[in-house]
């Protein structure tokens, strides 16, 4: 009989996700075990290398440059002031001096030592943060609208994703035995029998979002679960339309793994949300594929078996039916970049963080600036799925004094940020992740900034086009459902693929395999002449793209 894959044994033998974490933590190593090195990241960290360093220790024969990264989890993107400061100061005490917006809405430290690890975590928890379930094979950070609109609709999805967040936490006690030494500072209660997950935990990573209806910050179709609140003419809750089945991630030359939207898949009341989610994730526990890990996401669980039986099954556990989708308006894509309404008075202000980094540089000291508007005004934040910050709650009086600082700093306004940029997004790639195969970071901004002088220049700079780009087919920024999506390969090779929609509801199709670094504006140019001259009125390069380039060269090679 086929055996189930090895990481399907150590969570099974983990002891409530203790593994031998606490006794390799007290050893004077830069890394963990293997197991460990799985179990580490239901407590949000992952272990990395310095890879720009490989060759040079490779030549020396010194062991690898490790360190690690932590994840928190902000349900909605939420971090309070104190929280946000917290982590800022860590940053430069215990990483490497930066901050970084995740596309899950939550943030990263990168670059922490071994020895640092336990006081990082611990002084996370001491800010009323968590890491638990940032990473692993377990419900990740439940997205939200991060805007803090005081509408009924954003309310309520903001407290569906807190609700949520709180039923898919694992119940264990290791997490505080570990990193506070048995304290409990975020939780309420550990739990050794967890009731949803068991000792085997899900296949693989799940990822929860909640929509607003028509605003689709969130991606809603990328996601196993996406829910969306339904509301009555005068806005009283009336239930929640569910989807599933979303996933993005995918490999190189293997076509049964590929990029999936979610299916809709019913409407529930109010009271049943919870337990409905529940179901779903229990369906996927007791179905989902545990041989192969690369075929273990809900999306093929349901590609499998169809939407139909999978509707059926979750009505079984939990024991009740659902009833017909709502239908839905129309979606689009909101940034809520500069200066907004809350609805309560106040004002929050959305900042362009270019892929999500937090930083001080030549060009402009967002870090610190950051960090005096915080301090000063004792405000709060919410992080975008755009890898955005929003600041929150912020007084009328105080917009002019903020500006003011925001501006001594080199911050810019988002009047000054070019469509293309504002619409682009980056993961971080080379040199920390393990899974990347080229660049994506630190390689997006110099494309960026060659595309939009050409945009300029054809009369297009008033378009907005969003270009997604990752070093791997995991698709952390999301790049399926980009107008260009930019995938690393290889070294210096990256797969374009044209099409997506600008409200991300829709897959984009591989257009160019293979590109050099260096070719990949050449190979979009003749794109970008052909839609200023041809495009419709009102049409996105994206839906250009499906009408004339994809559609010709898909005919050209079909001649040849």
């Amino acid at each position: 009989m086929p055996q189930p894959s090895k990481v399907e044994r150590i969570k099974a033998q983990s002891n409530a996700l203790r593994g031998s974490i606490a006794e390799e933590l007290a050893e004077p190593t830069e890394r963990f075990g293997e197991d460990d090195l799985q179990l580490l990241k239901f407590h949000g960290i992952y272990q990395q290398e310095d890879r720009d360093r490989r060759k040079a220790i490779r030549e020396t024969g010194e062991q690898k440059a490790y360190s690690f990264m932590v994840r928190t989890k902000n349900p909605g993107g939420y971090a309070p002031g104190a929280f946000y400061l917290a982590l800022d100061e860590l940053a430069d005490s215990h990483a490497n001096g930066t901050l970084r917006v995740t596309t899950r809405q939550g943030f990263q430290l990168h670059g922490v030592h071994k020895s640092d690890l336990k006081e990082t975590v611990a002084t996370i928890g001491e800010s009323l943060g968590t890491t638990l379930g940032a990473c692993g094979d377990i419900n990740r950070n439940v997205m939200a609208p991060a805007a803090p609109f005081a509408a009924p609709a954003y309310r309520i999805a903001r407290e569906a994703a807190h609700a949520i967040a709180d039923l898919l936490t694992p119940r264990t006690g290791a997490y505080y035995e570990i990193w506070q030494d048995g304290e409990l500072v975020h939780s309420t209660e550990a739990k050794e029998e967890d009731p949803i997950y068991r000792d085997v935990y899900l296949p693989r990573k799940f990822k929860i979002a909640v929509a607003v209806a028509g605003d689709n910050s969130v991606d809603i179709y990328t996601n196993d679960i996406g829910i969306v609140p339904v509301l009555s003419d005068v806005n009283v809750l009336v239930g929640y339309d569910l989807f599933a089945g979303g996933g993005l991630g995918m490999t190189h030359r293997k076509p049964d793994t590929f990029a999936r939207l979610a299916d809709e898949l019913g409407f529930v009341e109010p009271a049943d949300l919870l337990p409905f989610v529940r179901a779903i994730v229990e369906v996927q526990r007791d179905y989902g594929d545990r041989l192969n890990r690369k075929h273990a996401r809900m999306k093929y669980t349901i590609a499998d078996r169809g939407i139909e039986w999978f509707r059926a099954e979750v009505e079984r556990y939990a024991g009740k039916g659902m009833k017909p989708f709502v239908a839905l308006p129309p979606w689009e894509h909101r940034d809520y970049l500069g200066w907004n309404e809350q609805g309560d008075g106040r004002l929050f202000l959305g900042l362009s963080i270019e892929n999500g980094r937090i930083k001080d540089d030549a060009r402009a000291r967002t870090k610190s600036a950051l960090r005096e508007v915080l301090a000063r005004y004792d405000l709060d934040v919410v992080m975008t799925p755009h890898q955005n910050v929003l600041l929150i709650d912020v007084p009328r009086a105080a917009r002019a004094s903020i500006e003011s600082l925001l501006a001594e700093h080199g911050v810019r306004p988002v009047e000054s940020i070019s469509l293309l940029e504002r619409h682009a997004m980056a993961c971080p790639a080379l040199p920390t992740c393990g899974l990347a195969l080229a660049e994506s970071e630190r390689a997006l901004p110099g494309l960026v900034d060659v595309l939009e002088a050409r945009l300029a220049e054809l009369g297009l700079a008033g378009v907005p086009i969003s270009i997604r780009m990752t070093g791997c087919p995991n698709g952390c920024a999301r790049p399926a459902t980009a107008e260009i999506g930019i995938v690393g390969v290889s070294a210096d090779r990256y797969n374009i693929s044209l099409g997506g929609s600008a409200n991300s509801t829709r897959l984009n199709q591989l257009y160019r395999e293979l590109v050099p670094a260096a070719e990949i504006a050449a190979v979009l140019d003749p794109l970008f002449i052909d839609f200023a001259r041809e495009r419709e009125p009102g049409e996105t390069f994206g839906d250009y793209c499906l009408r004339a380039p994809i559609a010709k060269t898909a005919s050209t090679e079909a001649v040849a």
